[in-house]
């Protein structure tokens, strides 16, 4: 029997002064963060200025985790952290804010505060950690310390993809190309990305909320096209980012940051949802035969029974 407990002397605190603590945690951590930028800006560009102040906030929030027992602290990272960056580059441009920038900003500022509001929706306080973190511990016990693997594969390595998406913004909001349809062609796929993530999510909220659904596979709405539309959303989010970077100021070897979501996705939250949901759902391997993790068929399906 393992004696780690989630949450630690920490785990009866309530959901709301769990929220309080996760804020007081970020605001040292943007606190650390900007104070990084503050030093290193007059020496350094701007890419490596915000990467290593996106490191130095990672770092404290790997520690206030480790204090906490919760890998889950670093949870809304992945959508808090865009967003500064993005602004501090716009900043740093001295460019002013123009069409462009104005829309990248605001695009990322949108999916940024939609995504961690869905995860303040979903977690139920410091005894609460994700399934996730709860397996990779159990599966790295006695090869690996906890504190390495939770350092490395739930903070460091998502940090370093989510800034490798973003490498397409410095382009954006520092190339002076006029707008030009492929603007557009990036507006719209980033916006109908996150609509498509906020419209799965909300979707899946229902039918789990259902008692009924309890141990059913959810195969209504955009459920019904691909196994992963959530997933779905965020890649092409990450791709409709580098497209406005291209369509400012190509630079190609930016597209390390689309191809590493998607080297993400498919090979680690897709196959580990799909693990997890043939153990819990009868009938998923079929459904897996059926439905397609991410881009739907283009025969169409028939409508699952009511």
């Amino acid at each position: 029997m393992s004696s780690y407990v989630i949450g630690g002397v920490l785990a009866r605190t309530s959901r709301a002064a769990s929220l309080g603590l996760v804020a007081g945690v970020y605001l040292v951590a943007g606190g650390a963060g900007a104070l990084t930028w503050w030093l290193l800006a007059p020496h350094h560009h701007p890419l490596a200025v915000a990467l290593w102040a996106d490191l130095v906030g990672t770092a404290v929030v790997f520690a206030a985790s480790v204090l906490a027992r919760n890998a889950s602290l670093y949870d809304p990272y992945w959508s808090v952290a865009p967003p500064l960056v993005v602004l501090g580059w716009v900043v740093a441009a001295g460019h002013g804010v123009g069409v462009r920038q104005a829309l990248v900003l605001g695009l990322v500022t949108v999916w940024a505060v939609r995504l961690t509001g869905n995860w303040m929706a979903g977690w139920t306080g410091l005894s609460h950690e994700d399934w996730r973190y709860v397996q990779m511990r159990e599966q790295t016990r006695g090869r690996l310390p906890w504190w390495l693997v939770n350092l490395t594969g739930v903070q460091l390595v998502p940090t370093l993809v989510v800034f490798a998406g973003l490498l397409a913004v410095w382009p954006a909001v520092t190339g002076d190309r006029p707008l030009g349809w492929l603007d557009a062609v990036a507006a719209g796929l980033t916006a109908t990305a996150i609509a498509l993530e906020a419209l799965a999510d909300r979707q899946l909220h229902r039918f789990t909320a259902e008692p009924a659904n309890r141990g059913r596979i959810a195969d209504r709405g955009v459920w019904r096209y691909v196994r992963h539309p959530n997933y779905l959303g965020e890649i092409a989010f990450w791709w409709g980012l580098w497209l406005f970077g291209l369509a400012a100021a190509p630079r190609w070897w930016t597209v390390v940051g689309p191809l590493a979501m998607v080297a993400l996705f498919t090979g680690v939250s897709i196959p580990m949802m799909d693990r997890r949901s043939l153990d819990r759902r009868p009938g998923y391997r079929e459904h897996m035969r059926k439905v397609p993790a991410l881009l739907p068929r283009l025969t169409r399906r028939p409508a699952p029974a009511p």
